[in-house]
């Protein structure tokens, strides 16, 4: 079962990088009428909140940069960035690099206990390292669904 999970892993963030590189830099600055982030956001955001789930929430150092949280974790927004955020270029590195080095993190630790039990902003409670990790793809996908139809706005703007 851990197999197919790790291969499910790949599979969203192998659409995730799909889309990013079907994004032009020139509209992912963009925030389209009725949302409070833009594209650039919302893929930090991705990779930011899988690697909470995965290894902060387990009680775990996360291994991206400390800069990180202040631009793309929830509750953020372009808006409030004082200093220039890690650039998409950086991001899609560190989205390509971070599933592998997750997995190799989390093998066979999914129905280890987290440390104490965590309940998200939507009100649901996880108490295994394995139910975190599964969450974080439908939160990537709920995310890649927001940048589709912000593109669509962007582009019905232009």
């Amino acid at each position: 079962m851990e197999e197919l999970i790790f291969r499910h892993m790949q599979t969203v963030r192998e659409m995730t990088l799909k889309c990013l590189d079907e994004t032009p830099e020139e509209i992912a600055g963009i925030i389209p009428d009725g949302f409070s982030n833009n594209i650039h956001w919302n893929f930090g955001h991705i990779l930011f909140i899988q690697e909470r789930l995965a290894l902060e929430v387990a009680g775990e150092e996360m291994e991206l940069a400390e800069k990180y949280p202040e631009y793309f974790a929830a509750g953020t927004k372009p808006s409030d960035w004082k200093s220039e955020p890690p650039s998409l270029i950086e991001i899609r590195e560190e989205l390509d690099t971070q599933t592998e080095r997750l997995q190799k993190l989390r093998a066979g630790r999914l129905d280890e206990p987290l440390p104490e039990p965590f309940t998200n902003r939507m009100g649901l409670t996880f108490r295994m390292t394995g139910e975190t990790l599964l969450f974080s793809f439908y939160h990537e996908a709920l995310h890649l669904e927001t940048i589709r139809q912000m593109r669509k706005l962007i582009r019905a703007a232009e």
